[in-house]
Order: C-alpha cells, then structure tokens, then sequence
C-alpha cells in the first residue's frame, strides 16, 4: 500500500473524489475498507467520514468500483481495472448551452452542465469523468479535457466596431460569437458573410473565441453569396480547383479500336437515357430487345467513369474527397470535372459511350433467367425526361391509378398506330420497360421492401436565383421504371461479389446497408399511429414488421395526418450507409446490396467498379479491409454533410419565398409540437414555420410529450399533429433560416388574440 496521502482537512468533496479515484487506479488489485480509506487520507471527523461514504457510493453508481465484503465489512475495489486512467472519451452534443457527453459505444447521452463543459463544441472530442448526482438522482458528466475539436471554421456575419469586429455565427451549436481582432479584420464591412478560423478556443476564464477572417464571401442577401455560406457552414466546397479543371481538358475522349474490341458492342441496340429536365450528367442508359428465346435483354449501361479517371491521380483524390455531387435549390456542385461530367463519361445521345453494364434476361413475369456484368460500349438513341416518359405511358393508357391523380396536367388517353402499335417515340421499348419495373416492385413489395412515396416541393428561381413559384415534383411511372432496373443492377452486382459458396470467404467490398429500425422508436411509432387508429408490428421477423409499415403508409395516403406519420416512420428508420460489413439492407429487404449505377455523382459506385474490375477481370485478391471500410465511412460523412446542406438550402429559399409574402394568409397542417411552440406545415409551399406558445392568448397550453399534443388549461381545447390550421406569415429570419408564423384557426376553430 502507498504512504497515506496528505489532503487539507478543508479539502472540497471534489478534491477528495479525485485523491480517491487517483488511489483505487494505483492499487487495482486490492480492495479497501471505509476504515482503510479513512486511514489513508487521514479522515477523523464524522462530516468527512460521511462525505467519504457518499462518494464512495457515487463511484459505485458510476460503475467505475465494485462493492464487496471483506468479512464483516463492506469494500470497496476498481472496476475497470482496464482503463489507465477514471475518465472516458467520448464526444460532446451541443444545442447552444444545452449539453451532454456521449461515450464511446454508447448510445445514451449524459448530461453535462455549463459550467463543466470546459466550453466543448458540438462534435469535439473529449475525456470526461462520469460522477453521480444524488441530489438530481442521475449521471453527470465533466469534461476534463478537449481532445480534438469537430470543426475550427464558421461561417457568419461580421459585425465591425472601431477596434474590433464580432462573427455573428447563429449557429445553435455555437452559443458565442466569434471575437475578431482589429489586425484580423481586413477589409471587411459590417453585413458582410464571412469564413473565420478559431486561432484561439475559449476558456473559463475568456468565453468568447478569438478568430481571423480567412475569406469574405460577400454581402449578406445575394444569391451567390448565401449559397457559398451554407456549402462552407457545413466544410463543402463551392468551386472546382483550376488547375484540375485544365488537367481534365486533357483526357482524350477518343475511343480506340483495341479497346472496342475487348466490349461487347450495343450500339445497335435500341438505348435511351431517362432523367430529369434540367439534368446534364447521364451516368445510366437502358437498353432492350427481344432475344429469339423469347426473353427480354434489359441492359443497364452505366458510364465507364473509371476508365477515364485513374485511381490515386490528382482528380480522383479530389473525388475521394468531395465523395458525392451535392444539389442545392439553384445548383449542383459536382464531385468530377466539368469534361468528365458532363461530356466525356456524360451517356450523351448519338455519341459512342463506354460503360460497364448488367446485362438482364427476363421472362414476361420480369424475373431473372440469367444475367452477365461486363464492360460494353453503348449508343444512346434518346435523351428523354421523365415527363416525357410518362406522358407516354399515360396516353397509351398504362399509367398507375395514382399517378393520374397526381397534380398537373394529364394527357388525354389516344388510339393506337393503326398497326397497332403504341404512340410515342420508342413507346414499344417504354410500355414494356415500365411493365417489367411494374413485376419487379410488385415482387420486391411482397419481399417486405418498405415503400415511401414523398411528393417534393422544388422551386422556380428566376436569373438572380430568388424563387418566384413552386410546383410540386411527384414520383410517377416514369421515375419508378428507371428506380426498379437501378435497384435490380445494383442488387446483382452486389450478389456476385457477396453470395459465394459455402466455407467460401467473400472479398473485401463497399455494400450499402440499412439495419433494422431502433426498436424504441419503432414503438414510439406504434404508439403514434395508433391515436389515428393505425396499427405497426413492433414484433415478430423483419418482414412482418416492414409489410405492416408498408399496410400502414398505404392506409394513410390522402389524409390529413399523412406527412406528419410519413415524416415520424422516416425517423424511426436507421440511416442508410457503406460499410465493407455486409448486414443486408432492411428498408429494400435486400440481403446483397450496393450502388454500382451513379459513379460520376458518388465516389462509392467507383470503388465497386473498380473492385469489380480488379475481381471479375483480373481476378484479384482481396484488397484491404481496413482502409476499404475507411473509404467507406467517409463517403458515408459526406453523403450526410452534403444531404445536410441541400436541407439548409432548400430552408433557406423556403424563408425567402414566404418574406415576400408577410401578413398573407395560409392554410396548412401542425407538423410538429414541442414545449416552446407549434410547428406548422404550409399545404401549397411546404414550407413550414413555428408558432411559438406564448402567442397562443386564448388559453394557457401546456405540452404533453406521451400524446404529443399542446392542451389549454382552462379550454382542454387539444392541439393535435395532424390538425389543419390556419396561419398568418408574421417574419422571415434569413440569417437564422426561421419563420414565425401566428395561428388563426386550428380545426375549424377561431383563435382568440385579444
């Protein structure tokens, strides 16, 4: 045993735990009485016995010692004799002062108080001690040391004072502006948005941190401007480095005779590219044909991008880097070269194309009789849109019911060719091409695929990038014919990789997995729904779950609670992503999985193309696991970087649209209650703005978070998600992407504001 330990006899509770924890890591194979403690620190008085006692019992609560008895008496020894040291890492959580701490491997939080945070950001790694609060009966958490900051970058607005400037952030997960001083400041005016660097964090002691201006991006409200925010708020670039751009000037797109000769040639066969109107990357044909078998030949003709673009070359770490294309409301930064994108790997009509295809044979039933992956060259027939698909099919009356009900225009249904042949440019190759995706869903529905048919809003921007309409944007036919034969390709490629024969090891691959929903919120689910008399299995095999999802979401299409559900069933699901660990993908319940049909937008289709390449054609080894599964966590980092961006964009124009409309009235639905306010959904725009409690003067409403509804005191008036409401367009915060609005009627019912 060491010598006795020397503390104050004043020494704070504190002071005493860590001595304390200091001393059980020291000795962690021994286990000390009370008596032993009290002798080694020295503690005589009864208070300080009883401080002892209380720690004691918040380390065991903490699970950092184990309580024992030796002989009669209660002892006490460590736990996690593992750890060098009593503290965790983990990382911190932050919506403005709000804080916790979430150790790694866990998925519950710990509370963290302001003033333990050590001014921790949200995503910052950090060590902490985990001690026991008997006073609030609960963990808590203290930060003891920032291990490594998330991000050291903010993009805000600059406020300049004679001596000094301020970034104003309104970021929540940042609760401090950003101090800038005078030498920083460079040519900056107040109202301009800006890109600051953090050159020094905040401590106890300085709150605020202090940081340079590293770019100006302009003055706040232009277009340009807002967008270039958003894209480096959240670490996106906005621009393609030039000297890349020339180097991709300088790829041939010449296609030589030797290398036609090694691809099975399609360019006689009937193919067409389908995407949407404004689109100019096409990285995916089909192509069909009648086989003297009977079968049909569907090919799925992906652009060949990796032919082009050279594994660890200057472009593809660009790629690798960037990982995806991102899409907000007004433009599309793009993951390759202008060249690359848009012309040379681009599947333009009437030019030759080299692409890497699944070549299907399907009976009438659109099931798989046999099919082949192989390197192909293609020339497309057609360029079309999905409306023009779908105007098509419905002409030629082959529509699905709800399509026709969809908003906008539909075209009369029109009499055949006279011989006999359906009207429309390659309409022979569409029908059948829809009635095959038609089989193809209905199978993977009956497989307990789970369906979710969101209509979305998309804008009408005018030269200067402010939006002037919108028009809804609805998954018909067309988008779902393309959707089935992508699903298929990308389905089978994974299969031919992942499925082999039994005491056979697969090699390493990227597959694209979803796990099975979080079982509490899946009965979070089930107690929502079933307030509007819906039921959800929350038990029994994955495909009894999902079908009952599925019944569910069909169930509601049309009613008014039908966002609100749609919206809660999306968030009880895991989140898609890539991983070299194969689990299957629950939401297409697909147990082989991956996406081989996009790489000129997403750098994981060209890791499969190339491992199939490396695997099919050379027949390779195996390559690393541990950096193709590195690969794969950060094309899944960026997927949700770049996701969260078009979100803020699309909230951004959303606030932009309705500032010119305030003091006009809307009707809509309440999307959302929480303790603060009322969320309310707009029907036409979708956009969605908050009415906050307070404004409520007819009754005093309190949250209840079990029912999920607000309810007045004196009234018992109910507010309910779902109910149709009335609102008045009361402020647009562009800077804070935020809309009041001030409710009028709520079901049918007038509210009082007197």
């Amino acid at each position: 045993m060491k010598n006795k330990t020397n503390l104050q006899s004043r020494a704070s509770k504190r002071e005493l735990a860590h001595a304390l924890m200091d001393y059980f890591v020291a000795n962690p194979n021994q286990d000390f009485t009370p008596t032993d403690l009290c002798k080694q620190f020295k503690i005589k008085s009864h208070p300080s016995r009883k401080v002892l006692a209380d720690i004691l019992d918040d380390l065991v609560m903490c699970g950092y010692l184990t309580e024992g008895n030796r002989g009669r008496r209660t002892s006490y020894r460590l736990l996690q004799q593992e750890l060098g040291e009593l503290l965790t890492e983990g990382t911190i959580e932050r919506r403005g002062f709000q804080v916790a701490f979430k150790p790694d491997g866990q998925e519950e939080s710990i509370y963290v108080s302001d003033r333990h945070s050590c001014n921790a950001l949200d995503g910052d790694r950090v060590s902490a001690a985990i001690l026991f609060n008997r006073k609030r009966n609960r963990r808590e958490a203290e930060i003891v040391n920032i291990v490594q900051h998330a991000k050291d970058t903010f993009v805000g607005v600059i406020n300049v004072e004679p001596h000094f400037a301020f970034l104003d952030v309104n970021d929540r997960y940042l609760p401090w502006d950003i101090f800038i001083p005078k030498t920083e400041i460079g040519n900056a005016c107040s109202g301009d948005k800006a890109i600051v660097k953090i050159i020094e964090w905040p401590s106890k002691e300085n709150r605020s941190p202090v940081g340079k201006i590293i770019e100006l991006l302009g003055a706040s409200g232009d277009n340009n401007v807002e967008m270039h925010a958003i894209l480096a708020e959240f670490g996106l670039p906005y621009c393609y480095p030039e000297n890349l751009e020339k180097l991709a000037n300088k790829i041939s797109d010449h296609i030589s005779d030797r290398e036609l000769a090694r691809r099975i040639d399609f360019r006689d066969v009937t193919t067409f590219t389908i995407d949407p109107r404004d689109a100019k990357d096409f990285d995916d044909a089909l192509s069909l044909r009648r086989l003297p078998s009977g079968l049909w030949e569907v090919g799925v003709h992906i652009a060949d991008v990796t032919h082009y673009l050279k594994e660890g070359s200057p472009i593809d770490q660009e790629a690798y880097k960037r990982a995806t294309s991102v899409y907000l409301v007004d433009r599309t930064i793009p993951m390759l070269p202008e060249r690359l994108c848009n012309y040379i790997c681009s599947l333009r009509p009437d030019e030759d194309k080299l692409t890497y295809s699944v070549i299907f044979q399907l009976n009438d039933r659109a099931e798989v009789q046999d099919h082949q992956i192989a390197r192909t060259v293609i020339r497309s027939n057609r360029r079309f849109n999905y409306e023009e698909v779908q105007v098509i099919i419905e002409q030629n009356g082959e529509a699905s019911p709800e399509d026709l009900t969809k908003p906008g225009e539909h075209p009369k249904r029109v009499e055949p060719n006279p011989d006999g042949s359906p009207v429309g440019e390659y309409a022979t190759e569409l029908l059948t091409l829809n009635r095959l995706a038609k089989h193809l869903k209905a199978e993977r529905m009956k497989n307990g695929s789970i369906e979710f048919q969101r209509d979305e809003v998309h804008f009408e921007i005018d030269d200067k990038g402010h939006p002037i309409g919108t028009y809804i944007k609805a998954s018909t036919d067309s988008h779902k014919l393309i959707e089935e034969f992508m699903l298929l390709a990308n389905k089978y490629v994974a299969q031919k990789i992942g499925l082999v024969p039994k005491g056979t090891k697969a090699k390493v691959f990227p597959y694209r997995i979803h796990d099975v929903p979080d079982l509490e919120k899946l009965q979070r689910l089930s107690t929502f729904v079933s307030r509007f008399g819906y039921n959800i299995k929350t038990e029994g095999s994955k495909i009894d779950i999902s079908r009952s999802i599925n019944k569910m979401l069909h169930t509601i299409s049309g009613h008014r609670e039908q966002n609100v559900v749609e919206d809660l069933a999306l968030r009880s699901m895991m989140k898609a992503r890539y991983s070299t660990h194969n689990i299957g993908h629950y939401g297409l319940m697909f147990r082989y999985y991956t996406h081989f049909t996009s790489p000129i937008r997403r750098y994981p289709d060209q890791m499969v193309h190339r491992l199939l390449t490396r695997y099919l054609e050379q027949d390779g080894r195996s390559v690393n696991q541990l950096r193709c599964e590195e690969q794969c966590e950060h094309s899944s980092e960026m997927e949700q970087l770049a996701a969260n961006a078009e979100r803020a964009s699309i909230k951004y124009k959303q606030v932009e649209y309705m500032a010119d409309r305030l003091g006009q009235e809307f009707a809509g639905k309440v999307s959302g209650i929480t303790d603060f306010g009322i969320y309310v959904l707009l029907d036409e725009s979708h956009c969605e703005g908050l009415v906050m409690m307070h404004t409520l003067l007819d009754d005093y409403y309190s949250y209840d978070p079990d029912r999920l509804c607000a309810t007045g005191r004196s009234s018992h008036h109910r507010i309910n998600i779902g109910d149709p409401a009335r609102i008045r367009v009361e402020a647009a915060n562009l800077e804070k992407r935020q809309l009041d609005f001030r409710l009028l009627e709520i079901n049918g019912r007038t509210v009082d504001h007197s």
